[in-house]
């Protein structure tokens, strides 16, 4: 198979990038696409160029380092992670173009990685249980309900790469938010800070400069975790409750 990319470079979060062409050939449909920049670094590297910058660490669709965005969508053009994308989703010939997530809150740092330390400030602001249990509890000694415990394990599958927001026209954290507060807010050990959780995580959120949500969706379907849209009705509902009895 051969590509020609189309490839986001940039040197630092100081300098202007661009767009460049690079022609690859011969790779193997089973191949992944970072194995496929990983080839074209090679070679770039073999002519004493400066190879393309890009985040990755599991390649195994846990880590949630690795994204980008391929010809306009979020990780590619399937439901996966970059990692597990692999050049047979593609056809021999097509002109590929790579570049980084495109929001105010991911500045971008070099070439295709951006700094995603945003999400983890909103994590810090609440995205947490701190009261203290002592030692670890026998498992069943508090009881949880099966849809509660299955839903705080579908929403706890976020893994942040941050594709929701890449993919959302307004640039809005809040899927990958309210992902962290369902999980959190399903289980018993969540409840005592369940409104200040959400009160402060949205504060940090909003001073990031993440946009809000308007309701279309992309960031659900974008996401490789496949987290559900009502985790953003579940957040909602906990910040409606925690503004009314917040103190005046």
């Amino acid at each position: 198979m051969n590509f020609t990319l189309k490839i986001w470079r940039q040197a630092s979060q100081r300098d202007q990038g661009q767009f460049v062409t690079y022609r690859i050939d011969e790779i193997s449909d089973d191949m992944s696409f970072l194995e496929m920049l990983d080839l074209l670094n090679e070679q770039l590297i073999a002519k004493s160029e400066d190879p393309v910058a890009f985040d990755s660490d599991c390649r195994e669709g846990i880590c949630g380092m690795c994204g980008l965005m391929i010809s306009g969508q979020a990780h590619g053009p399937e439901v996966t992670t970059t990692c597990q994308l692999h050049m047979r989703s593609f056809t021999s010939g097509d002109t590929i173009t790579i570049e980084p997530w495109r929001a105010d809150p991911f500045p971008v740092l070099k070439d295709l990685i951006v700094d995603r330390s945003a999400f983890d400030r909103i994590i810090q602001a609440g995205g947490y249980i701190s009261v203290n249990t002592g030692a670890a509890p026998e498992a069943h000694s508090v009881p949880v309900p099966k849809p509660n415990a299955d839903r705080a394990f579908d929403a706890a599958t976020c893994i942040g790469c941050g594709a929701c927001v890449a993919a959302c026209p307004n640039a809005s954290g809040m899927l990958f938010m309210a992902a962290k507060v369902t999980h959190l807010g399903e289980l018993p050990q969540g409840q005592p800070e369940r409104a200040s959780r959400v009160l402060s995580m949205v504060t940090q959120h909003d001073h990031e400069g993440f946009g809000g949500c308007t309701n279309i969706g992309e960031c659900s379907a974008a996401c490789p975790k496949e987290i559900p849209l009502d985790v953003i009705s579940t957040l909602n509902g906990d910040l409606r409750r925690a503004m009314q009895h917040k103190p005046s």
